[in-house]
């Protein structure tokens, strides 16, 4: 089970359902970044997302590896990595492609 505050990663299917219904749930801004373990803008990024995941414990900081979990990835057609999805109540309201910074700091401002 993971903390508030943190970066969290889905390995499998499962968890990835229960991370997405347990956001669904509190009603709360659930952030997902789709990486992959090649990918260096997401390595570049994950350090500042995991200090945004402490400094606002109200959102949810969800990492999917786009080739461990391929259908999630499909699901959400995503074609570049990194791709940030921002959710609420199980509606996409907003997404970043590229590890921009700014506009992540921006995006998670306005839906939070």
């Amino acid at each position: 089970m993971a903390e508030a505050g943190q970066l969290i990663s889905c390995h499998t299917l499962d968890s990835w359902n229960e991370q997405i219904q347990k956001g669904n749930d509190s009603k709360n801004l659930i952030v997902v970044d789709f990486t992959a373990s090649w990918c260096g803008p997401c390595r570049f990024i994950t350090p500042i997302l995991v200090e945004l995941a402490r400094q606002l414990p109200h959102v949810t900081f969800l990492k999917v590896d786009v080739d461990e979990l391929k259908s999630v990835a499909a699901d959400w057609a995503v074609e570049a990595m990194p791709t940030f999805m921002f959710l609420k109540e199980g509606k996409l309201l907003d997404t970043v492609v590229g590890a921009k910074k700014e506009e992540l700091q921006q995006m998670i401002q306005k839906h939070a």
